[in-house]
């Protein structure tokens, strides 16, 4: 189990469009689960891979309830195929933009493919949390924040908001 330092707004690593994964080994697999182990220490219900510092087109989520079994997802190179004109709202909330809620209004259904980890295609049509956290996800594969969906307004005061907290704090990424 290795859980991963987050990386927090506002850094400019977030804004990355992140590269598709070329290759599926071993490595890719400990590094999914240790994007698992680390959504689940913060806790949390989905997590791409820009969120712990490495610009892969890779995303995790598990929509379990607390008295569930888990059940993870692990999806790589995902794209949305179509979505649909119906909107819902959601309140949604970012690891990366901790304590910060707000109503994003988003398609209410996606279809989706994407890889899993053998590198074998999949589609997925999704509905309700499930299309909403897997557009919140990609959306941070192609360096889209969920307060990019708010009014300019609050964004900016988000933004400012955090700027301020992270002259506070040492950096969220350590060079190695």
């Amino acid at each position: 189990m290795s859980i991963k330092p987050l990386v927090i707004l506002p850094d400019p690593l977030l804004r990355q469009v992140s590269k598709p994964v070329e290759r599926f080994d071993a490595d890719l697999r400990k590094f999914a689960t240790d994007m698992l182990d680390t959504m689940y220490d913060a806790p949390g219900i989905g997590l791409a891979a820009i969120q712990v510092g490495e610009p892969l087109r890779m995303l995790v989520i598990d929509l379990s309830k607390e008295d569930e079994p888990r059940a993870p997802q692990i999806l790589i190179n995902p794209q949305i195929l179509s979505s649909s004109d119906e909107r819902n709202i959601y309140e949604e909330g970012c690891l990366s933009i901790p304590d910060y809620y707000a109503e994003v209004e988003r398609p209410a259904d996606v279809r989706i493919s994407y890889l899993d980890l053998d590198g074998k295609a999949h589609e997925v049509a999704a509905d309700g949390l499930l299309a909403t956290c897997l557009q919140h996800e990609i959306d941070h594969l192609n360096g889209v924040l969920f307060i990019d969906h708010i009014s300019r307004l609050k964004r900016e005061m988000v933004v400012k908001k955090f700027k301020k907290l992270a002259k506070d704090r040492p950096p969220s990424r350590l060079a190695v």
